[in-house]
């Protein structure tokens, strides 16, 4: 195929990708009790899993330093069309999030005829672990970073003078952001799976600038999570242990590929 095939492939596959997105979408804007009421202000509620979670681990150790009766803040809405923006922003990234393995399926459709028939043999599965890799970080986002963001930045307060009257577009901003962007974070094993394919990416390589990706990660945490230590920590955990585990992905890919140059 020529160079115009191939983008003219490219574009079918990122159409039909357009639709899946576009009809969640929908499905998300019809569904607009659960969505915002279940999904969205669960965090706001004091007896979402992960209050509840730590008030029982807390209590367990001794103590109740994370039990609260209230979330001390009330949401208000500025904008005469702030409700209906935030509908749509929400809408989208729920069609984002649920169409996310049929998107990445597509993607594979376009990128497996390229490959050599070993290659996609050692590359079954890819799709199952990418969605599983991405649902993982979704969740985790969902239930730790944002309610522990929530509970934080809702309650801190200078005085006792002030009270915290927090936008809408400012609330549903950070929850749908954080967790889109954990659910991103967690794909860096797959790309670098892809990018040790394309030998762009070697183990030691990985190994010479792990100081360097640490930093890289601490400020990409920094970026996806509201501004206090606690979330930023906890986002770059998990992102730490998921980067050693792509060294192994890439040490693997190398040798399958001297494999299969001494064959």
């Amino acid at each position: 195929m020529s160079f115009l095939d191939h983008l003219g492939e490219l574009r079918w596959h990122l159409v039909r990708s357009s639709i899946a997105i576009f009809f969640f979408a929908v499905v998300a804007f019809l569904s607009k009790e659960v969505i915002f009421d279940v999904i969205i202000f669960g965090p706001k509620q004091m007896d979402f899993p992960t209050y509840t979670f730590f008030c029982w681990l807390s209590s367990y150790v001794g103590g109740n330093v994370f039990c609260f009766d209230e979330m001390p803040f009330e949401l208000l809405n500025m904008r005469m069309s702030g409700q209906f923006q935030m509908h749509l922003w929400v809408s989208l990234v729920a069609g984002v999030i649920i169409a996310f393995p049929y998107v990445f399926w597509e993607i594979w459709r376009f990128i497996q005829p390229g490959l050599h028939e070993s290659e996609r043999k050692n590359s079954r599965g890819v799709i199952l672990f990418t969605t599983v890799l991405f649902l993982l970080g979704v969740l985790f986002g969902y239930y730790v970073i944002v309610p522990l963001s929530v509970q934080f930045l809702g309650t801190y307060t200078v005085s006792s003078e002030i009270f915290n009257r927090i936008d809408l577009t400012s609330y549903i901003s950070m929850v749908s952001s954080v967790t889109l962007a954990t659910g991103i974070l967690f794909q860096l094993p797959i790309a670098v799976y892809f990018l040790s394919k394309l030998g762009v990416v070697t183990p030691d390589l990985l190994k010479m600038y792990r100081r360097h990706a640490i930093v890289g990660i601490l400020l990409l945490s920094a970026i996806i999570t509201p501004p206090d230590i606690a979330s930023q920590i906890l986002v770059t955990f998990p992102v730490l242990i998921l980067y050693q585990v792509s060294i192994g992905v890439s040490r693997r890919i190398i040798k399958s590929r001297a494999k299969t140059k001494e064959i």
